[in-house]
This record gives C-alpha cells, sequence and structure tokens, in this order.
C-alpha cells in the first residue's frame, strides 16, 4: 500500500462529538478524510471541515451503506447511537446503528481482497463489561452489559471478533471511558448539568448520585484511538481511561462551583432502570504504547464554560444574520 493511500481514512460518525474532535485531529495530521453521517439530531453543525481540501463527506447510514470509498487505509468507526436513557426508551434504533451498522461494515470488508482491505478500527464502550464495586476491568474480562446500548455495543464486539477469526478482517478495538469536552450533546450529564443550571433550573441526579464514572477529555481519548491505529496490533482489544474517577454528584458539585451556583442546586429524582454502580477500566495496554492523558476535568470545566459562552454568542449572532437576510429578501419583493 503506497503513503498516499495510506494516509486516506474513512471515519463513520464524523459529525459527532468524538467523532468530530478526531477529524479535526487527523486533518491537522496530514490525512486525507472521507466522513460517512447519516446526520442524526447529534450531528454537530458548527465544524468547518467542508473547506478542508482534504475533507470529502458522504451522507449515509452505514447500516444501508453499499460499497466502501475507494483507496481507503483505515476505517475508525464512531458511528454509534449512545445515550443509554434513548436506549432504555426505543431501543429499535440502537439494534440498527450499533449491530446492524457494524455488521454491514464488516461484510463490505469481507468481500474486498486481502491485500486492498482496510484495517477497521471499532469504537466500543467501558459500558459493555458491566460495573463493579472494586478492581478494574482488564482487556480480558468477559462482557456483561446492562443496558439495551451496552448491549447492542457488547453484541457488535463479538460480530468483529468473529469477522477477525473467521474471515481474515483486521481490525483493533478501543473501549473507552466517559468522553468531555465541547460539542457534546445537551443530553450528556456535563453539558446538561451546564444548560440547566444557566435557565435557572436545578439539576436532575439519578439515585442517590453515588455512582462512580471515569472520565477522559476527548482529545486525550482521540490521541490513545491515533495510537491504537498507528502503533497497536491487530485483533487486539485497548481500553482508554485517564484513571479519574468521580460520582455523578461530585462532577455536578464541580461545575456548580466553577458556575458560582450554591452547591446544593441540583434535585434527587428516582433510578435509572439498571443503573451501573461505578466504571472502572485498566488502561495499561494503552499506557504502553506512550500515550498519557493530559487533562482533567476540574481544569478544563473554566475553558468549558467559556467555549460554551462563545458558543451561544455565534448562534445568536448567526440566527439575527440569517432573520435579517430574511427580511431584506423581503423588502426587496
Amino acid at each position: 500500500m503506497n503513503m498516499t493511500t495510506s494516509k486516506k481514512i474513512m471515519v463513520t460518525g464524523g459529525l459527532g462529538f468524538i467523532g468530530s474532535n478526531f477529524i479535526e485531529m487527523a486533518l491537522e495530521r496530514g490525512y486525507r478524510v472521507v466522513n460517512i453521517d447519516k446526520m442524526t439530531y447529534a450531528a454537530r453543525k458548527d465544524t468547518n471541515f467542508d473547506q478542508h481540501p482534504n475533507y470529502e463527506f458522504i451522507r449515509a447510514d452505514i447500516a444501508e451503506l453499499k460499497a466502501l470509498p475507494g483507496g481507503i487505509s483505515t476505517i475508525v468507526n464512531f458511528a454509534a447511537e449512545s445515550h443509554v436513557d434513548n436506549s432504555i426508551a426505543s431501543n429499535e434504533v440502537f439494534f440498527k446503528s450499533n449491530v446492524k451498522g457494524v455488521h454491514t461494515l464488516l461484510e463490505l470488508l469481507r468481500r474486498k481482497d486481502a491485500v486492498d482491505r482496510p484495517l477497521l478500527v471499532h469504537i466500543s464502550t467501558d459500558e459493555v463489561y458491566g460495573d463493579r464495586d472494586t478492581d478494574f476491568f482488564t482487556e480480558e474480562d468477559k462482557l456483561k452489559p446492562s443496558s439495551p446500548y451496552s448491549a447492542t455495543k457488547a453484541a457488535a464486539d463479538q460480530l468483529v471478533f468473529a469477522w477477525s477469526r473467521t474471515y481474515g478482517v483486521r481490525s483493533r478495538l478501543c473501549r473507552g471511558s466517559n468522553n468531555y469536552g465541547y460539542g457534546q450533546q445537551a443530553e450528556k450529564l456535563i453539558p446538561k448539568t451546564i444548560k440547566l443550571t444557566t435557565k435557572g433550573s436545578k439539576v436532575p441526579v439519578h439515585g442517590n448520585g453515588k455512582y462512580i464514572r471515569e472520565w477522559i477529555y476527548v482529545k486525550d481519548y482521540c490521541e490513545a484511538v491515533f495510537k491504537v491505529m498507528e502503533e497497536g496490533k491487530d485483533d487486539e482489544i485497548y481500553n482508554i481511561s485517564s484513571g479519574e474517577s468521580h460520582t455523578n454528584l461530585e462532577v455536578i458539585k464541580m461545575i456548580l462551583k466553577h458556575m458560582g451556583k450554591p452547591q446544593d442546586f441540583y434535585e434527587f429524582v428516582g433510578n435509572r432502570s439498571g443503573q451501573d454502580v461505578r466504571y472502572a477500566i485498566a488502561a495499561d495496554k494503552i499506557r504502553s504504547l506512550g500515550w498519557t492523558p493530559k487533562m482533567t476535568l476540574d481544569a478544563y470545566i473554566p475553558e468549558y464554560l467559556k467555549l460554551c459562552e462563545t458558543g451561544t454568542a455565534k448562534i445568536k449572532q448567526g440566527m439575527k444574520a440569517k432573520i435579517a437576510s430574511k427580511i431584506k429578501g423581503l423588502i426587496g419583493k
């Protein structure tokens, strides 16, 4: 495979939160990127990839994809439905995106000649392991998902393993902890807390708020995915985590502190069905490749709040410009 081909990659779900950050970094690194995204409600509308000469966009659902773009060396599959509450309320779309979508990609890869077959870097989640009270899950632990979301991700992982062993599809798998950063959908804990607090509404906290999650900055996570793509081994799983753990309530109070709000500006609500108590994964393997996280949640929140203010101002400015343009058009008629 020549150097030109090896620098062309396909990213699925590249308008989503993590995928969009990955594409931004890939373009900065000199990769040519083909982004395939079906543009759901979670697609970001504030990216400027279309202005880059090495970027190509294809609007498509990976579950209905008929062919792969030519000349690509790697597929990085971020495409997925990911919000647990949504999966509990309506799980069919999760099966289509997270299971059927992966099956479709694997079949398209299987049908290609081995010499022209791209590598698949599949993005999974730490939630496939389920929860545990002590210690950390390693890549060798069995899967015990708790929600429809994590069950579909676990199913996809098993398909990847089977297609690799039976058909020789080259694959590497990333299982990451909770990502945070600018551009995340408002349904997630951190942006939801900021949005509600800004509006003067108390933040709902599931159960007693003591459920523990590991948190990793999205750009640190993407750096780890690049490590797996560029230096990892085929047929290997890589847990990706910063090792920074907080209860949901600690995260909310951290945000309230930086926003200058009372520490009790939240309210307890009922437990989520199938609620996991604690996620914790060992990330020794990815660290052995030379990767280390650089950001902490408490250090990032002030920057995140500034980005939110800037983003809101830009959206308002854009809306005013659109309204002014429409009025001008009506006057001219």
